[in-house]
């Protein structure tokens, strides 16, 4: 992976990381195209390439975050906390299986399509919220949402997508629906992120390495990470402020579409042998 191309993955990320259209997807659609080599460091990029659009939440919703540290009241805190469990459990245990699932561009497809479908009806299905901001929510609420966002671990589903649609099945808006999920991102792409740096080991040519390893080794790879974070956080928090405008006029109907065009026109060029 160039320069270049970590940018335009950056990119990728920093569009639909917290849009309902898969930014695991996207990447793995953009690394096909490419012909990037999935190589470990690519595979450890695509993951720790959320640092960057991790921030740009904390940024973009900053008294959000500091205000229970200032007041001492972290219901907040632990409302996250609560809600990213099922994530940090289910990711535990099948790490490996998800490794796999990740170098497939057909799964992307199919879930892509799956998805867009969903997206259709989903304004229709929760017209009557009864919480409009994140003070309402409570722990069970969390929980229950926290478990719609484990079926992201399927490439294509989308993270923000389960959790959006989790948190208006438990009767949330579609914007606090929309916020709740920007907010259970934090920690639960913390939680990957660091452990794709810290815990888990990258074979290459049988020898195992850590994450910040891998980085370390080369200096173009540090300038990969360091780029790479700063584009998804500058592209992250142009997106997040788009997505929360058109969703309050607008709904999901576009993005439903969206996935199922793209989900069909991959499929397409794969049973082409374009890309693989």
């Amino acid at each position: 992976m160039n320069l270049i191309e970590a940018i335009i993955i950056a990119i990728v990320e920093g569009i639909t990381e917290y849009l309902p259209v898969s930014s695991t997807g996207h990447m793995i659609i953009a690394s096909s195209f490419m012909g990037i080599e999935k190589e470990e460091f690519t595979k450890l990029f695509e993951v720790a390439i959320q640092l960057g659009a991790i921030l740009a939440v904390v940024v973009l919703y900053w008294n959000k975050f500091i205000d229970p540290i200032k007041t001492g009241k972290l219901k907040f805190y632990f409302k996250l906390l609560v809600g990213v469990i099922p994530a940090l459990l289910l990711g535990f245990l099948f790490s490996d299986k998800i490794d796999e699932l990740l170098e497939s561009p057909t799964t992307v497809a199919i879930s892509l399509l799956v998805g867009g479908v969903i997206l259709l009806f989903i304004d229709k299905a929760f017209q009557r919220p009864k919480i409009h901001s994140e003070r309402e929510i409570t722990y069970g609420k969390s929980f229950l949402t926290g478990l719609w966002q484990c079926i992201a671990m399927i490439p294509g589903v989308s993270r923000s997508a389960a959790s959006i649609i989790g948190g208006m099945q438990q009767g949330l808006s579609r914007s606090a629906a929309a916020e709740f999920s920007f907010f259970l991102a934090v920690p639960t792409m913390a939680a990957a992120t660091l452990y794709s740096l810290f815990l888990k080991k990258w074979d290459i040519a049988g020898v195992e390495h850590k994450g910040y390893e891998l980085i370390t080794q080369s200096s173009d790879n540090m300038i990969a990470f360091a780029v790479g974070n700063i584009v998804a956080f500058i592209v992250a928090i142009l997106a997040i402020k788009f997505f929360i405008n058109y969703l309050k006029k607008y709904g999901f109907k576009i993005f439903g579409w969206y996935r199922i065009i793209v989900g069909i026109i991959l499929l397409i060029l794969l049973s082409q042998g374009v890309i693989g």
